[in-house]
């Protein structure tokens, strides 16, 4: 399935796309995609509704509504850093021997075509197109990678907006840098993990007013979505519809020559193959 949220900001309705034209709506099924949805097996609850209305063709038509983020605000957004060895070689650092694990403010979390806006004092606004996992249960010291595998809700398209001067040179917290007001763009959708049959075979890019910034794969991570959720549940909680970004690959602003950065008026556009794509307009700031 792919489930998407669509409607207005703290409004939004769930649904499952069908096509790039119709979906189902579940909104009489479900309240929201959230913690709750997860937590009690809600995939599974609405996978058979899904099939039943498709093909009875009780199906609505996209009308042009907002795409909110596919999942509601999660309990914590976990990401991981230079999880591409040419990313950290364009960072000019080394390649990690564990993850590594920093955070971002829930409420960074915006649909995948709402505007970004750079903070006030940015000067190296930058963007990062990364691959996002969602929790599907709550999750703790898994004994294995293969038992993370069941701990998968789905993956989605996500935007690791990041201010380098925050992040690298404001007192060695990448969380500073990471945790703006829209600095997490998410989705269209959250397919669910049967609908991806290899999760390290994706190419994902993202361009900046046309030009292409950043085109990779998946396949060259340094550590697997199964490896980093088995590997995070030893340090804390996962909670269900918590999101994972999980890296990117080379070619953001900061490691060009000489770097880029975004500008107000400047549109970010990425996407990742099965995962639907993205369309930003950058603001200046508040």
């Amino acid at each position: 399935m792919y489930l998407m949220r669509i409607g207005a900001p703290g409004a939004e309705k769930p649904v499952a796309r069908v096509d790039d034209e119709t979906y189902v709506d579940l909104s009489d099924v479900v309240a929201d995609f959230d913690e709750a949805f997860f937590e009690s097996g809600g995939i599974d609850r609405v996978r058979p509704v899904v099939a039943e209305r498709t093909e009875a063709g009780r199906v609505s038509r996209f009308a042009g509504e907002r795409v909110g983020a596919p999942v509601a605000r999660p309990h914590q957004i976990l990401c991981i850093g230079l999880n591409y060895r040419d990313h950290a070689a364009e960072s000019g650092m080394p390649v990690p021997d564990e993850p590594i694990l920093f955070t971002k403010s829930p409420n960074t979390l915006i649909g995948p075509n709402d505007d970004v806006r750079i903070p006030r004092g940015s000067t190296r606004t930058d963007w990062e197109v990364e691959l996002g996992i969602v929790i599907g249960r709550r999750t703790s010291y898994l004994d294995s990678v293969d038992e993370a595998r069941e701990a998968i809700a789905g993956y989605v398209v996500v935007n690791d907006v990041s201010e380098r001067s925050f992040q690298l040179e404001r007192g060695g917290q990448w969380t500073k840098g990471k945790s703006a007001e829209t600095f997490n763009p998410a989705g269209p959708w959250l397919a669910t993990t049967d609908e991806i049959d290899d999760v390290l075979a994706l190419d994902m890019w993202l361009d900046v007013n046309g030009v292409r910034r950043q085109t990779g794969n998946t396949r060259t991570m340094v550590f697997d979505p199964y490896f980093i959720v088995h590997y995070l549940s030893q340090f804390l909680v996962l909670e269900p519809g918590d999101l994972i970004n999980t890296g990117t690959p080379p070619g953001v602003g900061m490691g060009l020559t000489p770097p880029v950065y975004l500008k107000e008026g400047d549109v970010m556009e990425l996407g990742i193959q099965h995962l639907g794509t993205q369309r930003q307009h950058v603001l200046g700031p508040r």
